[in-house]
């Protein structure tokens, strides 16, 4: 949360929060840290296959947005999950997509197999 927060309407202030998980590369970082808890800046540089400033510049997205903590321990930075809530938000949403695709596979079989519908003058359309 920001400053100005409280007076801002909830809708708002979920909307800001789903900036902050708007990037796949953020959604694998937050999907790495859910399944191996604690991680290292170096190991999300591995999992994640990207350059080092682009995972320090998602980190920073993911710490603005609160949904990350971070601790230095010697030349080391590791981050974790700010709250359980993350990680179960990434699931529900994963179950989600999921549905919606079994129900776009379901439709697009359904739809396939409908009569061709004949165009103007009665013939079929061109597919």
């Amino acid at each position: 949360m920001h400053l100005g927060d409280a007076q801002r309407p909830l809708y708002e202030i979920k909307a800001n929060l789903f900036k902050g998980l708007a990037h796949p590369y953020r959604i694998r970082i937050l999907e790495i840290l859910s399944a191996h808890g604690e991680t290292s800046v170096s190991e999300l540089i591995a999992e994640t296959g990207l350059e080092s400033s682009h995972v320090s510049q998602h980190l920073a997205v993911l710490r603005r947005h609160r949904l990350v903590r971070s601790e230095r321990r010697a030349s080391i930075v590791y981050y974790r999950l700010a709250f359980p809530e993350v990680a179960e938000l990434l699931h529900v949403a994963r179950r989600l997509l999921l549905g919606l695709l079994t129900d776009d596979q379901a439709h697009g079989a359904a739809a396939a197999a409908l009569p061709a519908i004949a165009g103007p003058g009665g013939a079929e359309p061109a597919t």
